[in-house]
């Protein structure tokens, strides 16, 4: 699990292996991710998009922007929390991911929430 705070916006991420969804032979590797965004701060915040930094386990990095998370623009109130699961397909059993939302306060201050690196791991690599 990672977590990480900017201006009173807390991101967490808790990640797992998906070996249903997964093709060691291919190779393709599947992960799911949990999101939690929490706003603990005093003013509300909208997630207006995304930047993901995903490592595989030869060093290799893609970079991923776009709008919003799944589909959505969340506004947060302070006090509010916004869930969300996505995916990652990785070419290698082990990995990484990190990144940023950008985020809008109602007065037009923009700025970058930082998600801290959590790892990627098929589960016959964790014994």
């Amino acid at each position: 699990m990672s977590e990480a705070e900017t201006e009173g916006v807390v991101v967490r991420v808790a990640a797992q292996y998906v070996p249903e969804r997964s093709n060691p032979s291919q190779p393709l590797y599947f992960f799911a991710y949990r999101v939690t965004i929490e706003n603990r701060g005093e003013a509300p915040a909208q997630l207006l998009s995304r930047h993901w930094i995903i490592r595989d386990g030869h060093g290799r990095e893609e970079h991923v922007r776009g709008p919003g998370v799944v589909g959505e623009t969340p506004r947060l109130s302070p006090g509010q929390h916004f869930e969300y699961t996505s995916f990652c397909p990785l070419p290698t059993p082990g990995g990484s991911m990190s990144g940023t939302y950008r985020m809008r306060r109602d007065d037009g201050a923009e700025f970058d929430a930082r998600v801290a690196p959590f790892s990627l791991m098929a589960d016959h690599l964790l014994n």
